[in-house]
């Protein structure tokens, strides 16, 4: 059989309905967009996701494609612009693509993509190099007060909620947050090569980025931006030691600009699947993530919602006009 005769009568069995399952599936092969360099939180669930909507039979192979920059602006950009009507697109974001869209003010949206689903939440933690001569947040801040310049807060891009963090603290200790010295990383292994460096003051991000470190000894965790400790993590939070701050970081996922309702649901369907593996299970103890999940137009409120209640918090800690 000629091939073009053999796909046009492949592509009618389709339409009929006819193909053999394993047939169907052979086309879920996704494109999995991560909007930050290798290392960090977005990278480390991103590749996650993937392995899960593996495991799930949900996609037979997924390709990562790491555009990292601008709190994710820019690959913000690449996805919507590039992946218009996709439906087996995907794109990492959370929280601090919020916090760099406030701050950057990009020409392109989130609204012009497709909301699908958070999937987890965590909290930051702030730490020190092991050769830093402050030992505490109190350290920290009776430094920032001094000479509020002179401590370098590193972390990931502008927005993040690091930085957010970084800005509430001052503001709650009284210091002018537009003068904060922030320090923004691309990814967060820029960012913890920094601190494992001594290059900044001190450093923040997920928990799950400094785990390894902290456990390891060549990173000191001064305090938690949760309003209870974390379980397993001995280090108090920031409303403990006096500084009414209180903040956390989640993660979800977007489908492309211009899908489909029907391939909205496919995929949504696809990820809800993946969240149920056991291999997403591991993720979520390895990574201390908390599972968060919301899908569907109660996800795109909650965003919508965020954006709001950020934008407020970031206008009053003077880091946006």
């Amino acid at each position: 059989m000629r091939r073009d005769t053999f796909l046009k009568s492949l592509a009618a069995l389709a339409a009929a309905g006819s193909l053999p399952l394993g047939a169907h599936a052979a086309g879920n092969n996704f494109k999995l967009l991560v909007p930050a360099n290798p290392g960090g939180g977005w990278d480390t669930t991103g590749r996650a996701l993937g392995k899960a909507l593996q495991e799930a039979k949900a996609a037979d192979t997924v390709t990562y494609d790491n555009k990292g920059g601008a709190a994710g602006a820019i690959g913000l950009a690449q996805f919507v612009n590039g992946s218009k009507g996709d439906p087996n697109a995907l794109m990492v974001m959370g929280a601090v693509m919020l916090g760099g869209i406030i701050t950057g003010k990009p020409p392109v949206s989130l609204t012009q993509a497709t909301p699908i689903a958070r999937i987890t939440s965590e909290y930051n933690v702030f730490v020190l190099p092991t050769n830093s001569p402050f030992k505490t947040m109190a350290d920290v801040v009776a430094q920032l007060k001094k000479d509020p310049g002179s401590v370098k807060w590193g972390g990931g891009s502008r927005g993040s909620t690091e930085h957010i963090a970084a800005a509430m603290i001052a503001r709650a200790v009284g210091v002018d947050p537009s003068k904060i010295n922030y320090v923004a990383f691309r990814g967060g292994g820029e960012a913890t090569a920094a601190i494992l460096g001594g290059n900044v003051t001190v450093g923040g991000s997920g928990y799950s980025e400094f785990s390894e470190y902290i456990t390891a000894g060549k990173m000191r965790a001064i305090a938690v931006t949760s309003a209870e400790r974390l379980p397993g993590l001995d280090v108090p939070t920031l409303k403990e030691q006096g500084i009414a701050v209180e903040i956390g970081n989640w993660r979800g996922v977007y489908g492309a600009p211009g899908i489909t309702a029907d391939q909205r649901k496919a995929l949504t369907d696809h990820v809800l699947a993946a969240l149920k593996t056991p291999s997403w299970a591991d993720s979520l103890k390895k990574n201390d993530w908390t599972p968060a999940v919301l899908s569907g137009d109660a996800f795109g409120k909650f965003v919508d919602e965020e954006f709001a209640s950020l934008k407020d918090t970031m206008t009053k800690a003077g880091m946006v006009s």
